[in-house]
């Protein structure tokens, strides 16, 4: 009865709201109900034996030595091996279908971002654009959108759950990932992977508006605020925690191939005993 409380729960994996997150409930389901096919008779079978073979039935066949059913064997193997063959279809169709490295099919280019886990905050890079963001990700409606994904310092986790695919980010390499949202809506994302003292605060909200307003937001946020740069990004990457998102009106060329190449040197990471994050200020950190 109390899970059944939480079926109406939103901001989930339950409630996707592109096409990678509703392929992903689909998976959900399937395996859900395959499983369903072994674990309900199993239920079944237990209540029905304890009933049929309880100490006052008298039809009950009392067999103190029996040993072995073939046609007993048959279906304790049979069923299982079943279960297993249909879950692993579905994982393998599934795995290959919602390859984070496949771009999602759609007659609109891809918008690229750029993504880089800092401890503990989100920094997204809008290349073609020349803008970036810390904790708050816009992204047009209907439009796929092609991430890179790098990390200051530690190894990290990037996961909007109603848009799906969860991927790590790592130091010194580039992960890919194909997201699409369908409609305009604000989606919860967040950091997966524990990684320190400000690991509770390291969430951001993803921002889907319509194609128009993506485009006066970049218009708007070009030129408005500090520029990006090296120097920008030495004090952005010092760990901290952030009260309200920031915005950048410039970016430096190439910042995100610097970082990832570790031509920009990474973060020292989290230190235990440290006492916990700064909490730092948008007007301090430009």
């Amino acid at each position: 009865m109390a899970s059944a409380l939480l079926v109406s729960c939103g901001q989930g994996v339950l409630d996707p709201q592109g096409p990678v997150g509703a392929a992903e409930r689909t998976i959900l389901f399937n395996s859900l109900g395959i499983m369903l096919a072994i674990v309900v008779p199993t239920i079944i079978a237990v209540i029905a034996f304890a009933w049929w073979f309880r100490a006052g039935n008298e039809k009950a066949r009392y067999l103190p030595e029996w040993a072995f059913s073939g046609r007993i064997e048959l279906v304790v193997w049979s069923i299982p091996l079943l279960v297993i063959l249909f879950l692993s279809g579905v994982i393998w169709v599934g795995s290959h279908q919602l390859d984070p490295y496949r771009p999602i099919a759609s007659k609109a280019k891809p918008l690229e971002v750029q993504v880089v886990s800092l401890d503990w905050k989100w920094l997204f890079i809008y290349p073609d654009q020349g803008v970036a963001s810390v904790n708050e990700l816009i992204i047009p409606a209907g439009v796929p959108v092609h991430f890179s994904l790098t990390s200051a310092s530690v190894m990290n986790s990037f996961f909007v759950p109603q848009l799906g695919s969860m991927i790590y980010t790592m130091n010194g390499m580039v992960t890919q990932l194909h997201l699409q949202a369908d409609k305009p809506g604000t989606y919860w994302g967040q950091s997966a992977q524990f990684s320190g003292d400000g690991f509770a605060d390291m969430n951001f909200k993803a921002r889907s508006v319509p194609a128009a307003t993506f485009s006066a937001w970049a218009a708007q946020s070009k030129g408005q605020g500090p520029k990006l740069d090296a120097a920008a990004y030495a004090t952005l990457a010092r760990q901290s925690v952030i009260e309200r998102p920031l915005r950048y009106g410039d970016v430096q060329p190439g910042l995100f191939a610097l970082i990832a190449t570790q031509k920009i040197a990474p973060s020292a990471g989290p230190v235990i005993g440290r006492g916990g994050p700064k909490s730092v200020s948008p007007r301090s950190k430009s």
